[in-house]
């Protein structure tokens, strides 16, 4: 009897860029790229997989290797180039070119959901509820939204430019926190009403049958009462940051039956608007009488070990390398089609 021939993976991550540009802490998610990679590589060996990682740092030459290497899948990790989150959609479709299948989603997926106001007039269009909002590509003259406001980069990911002082109560507060993004980031400033109240991720596995993954709540239970109650950078990216500790992830939450009907039923409603395939992770919030609004679609989310969307996947009763398995066989189906 013949061997069944093993399935060679390549695991592609983006390098951070080293540029005196660049605020620091902002590569600090580019960089978390790296652990996620490693975590990836160490399940594909667990799962019998000839596994190798690949960084991409220099264009064409990375590219040109990784095609020269003819693997049969391509694990996609890249979320961005040369520290360049807009360029995440280009490395996609670099593996679209080359015919090789790839984890995780398509191109125009990852570039309608990176830009957030695109992806909110989407929302609005199918009747999909999300915070009002304005996008300013200077410093506001006039504001026709309700206080309290949150701001944050229009076309950022991984809570980018999201801090304590991104909700603001007032307009020349709003003026002065614009005016600094628009500097920091050199893009239009996305300004959404406050929403009080509870926050959820819904993660979202497979293509052709989703499964809704157990529902994820961001706790602000242990949060001071001046603070916001907000996922900020530092309590997204910074384990020995206060926001961290004091925000953790609960999975599964609490829900009543006919909340977590409604947010299953919004959040695939969202992955499926957006084509979304593989792993994508809805973010929302719920006010004090429990309407939801889509705050924002997260395609290709951190799937690292420790992260909130493998603990979500191990709720649902995935271990963590049963997932990475999973994904490659997605990727496969989609090239005997």
């Amino acid at each position: 009897m013949m061997k069944k021939k093993k399935i060679r993976v390549t695991v592609v991550f983006n390098g951070s860029e080293e540029n005196s540009a660049i605020d620091p802490l902002d590569i600090i998610s580019e960089t978390a790229v790296k652990e996620e990679a490693e975590d990836v590589f160490k399940a594909l060996q667990e799962q019998g997989y000839i596994a190798e990682r690949a960084v991409i740092n220099h264009f064409p030459s990375d590219f040109i290797r990784i095609a020269e290497s003819k693997p049969d899948v391509i694990f996609n990790l890249c979320e961005g180039y040369r520290g360049s989150a807009r360029y995440e959609m280009h490395v996609a479709g670099i593996w679209e070119l080359l015919g090789t299948p790839y984890t995780g989603n398509t191109p125009l997926t990852l570039g309608l959901a990176q830009n957030k106001a695109l992806t909110k007039n989407l929302f609005e269009v199918h009747g999909i509820p999300t915070p009002a909002y304005q996008v300013f590509s200077r410093e506001p003259r006039e504001c026709l939204l309700d206080y309290p406001l949150i701001t944050k980069p229009a076309e950022q990911d991984a809570s980018l430019g999201i801090t304590p002082h991104s909700v603001v109560h007032d307009f020349s507060s709003l003026q002065k926190r614009v005016t600094e993004l628009l500097e920091k980031y050199q893009q239009p400033v996305l300004v959404e009403e406050f929403i009080e109240g509870r926050e959820f991720n819904i993660g979202i596995l497979g293509e052709t049958s989703q499964r809704i993954l157990p529902i994820s709540e961001i706790s602000f239970a242990a949060l001071d009462e001046n603070q916001p109650h907000i996922t900020s950078y530092e309590a997204k990216w910074l384990p020995d940051h206060p926001l961290y500790q004091r925000t953790p992830a609960i999975c599964p939450t609490e829900v009543d039956e006919d909340l977590e009907e409604r947010l299953q039923k919004i959040a695939l409603k969202v992955f499926t608007l957006l084509n979304g395939r593989d792993y994508g992770r809805v973010d929302v919030r719920v006010d004090a009488e429990d309407h939801i609004f889509v705050l924002e679609f997260n395609p290709n989310p951190d799937i690292s070990a420790g992260a909130g969307f493998a603990n979500a996947a191990r709720a649902a009763g995935y271990s963590y390398s049963e997932m990475i398995h999973y994904l490659i066989n997605e990727a496969l189906k989609r090239q005997a089609v």
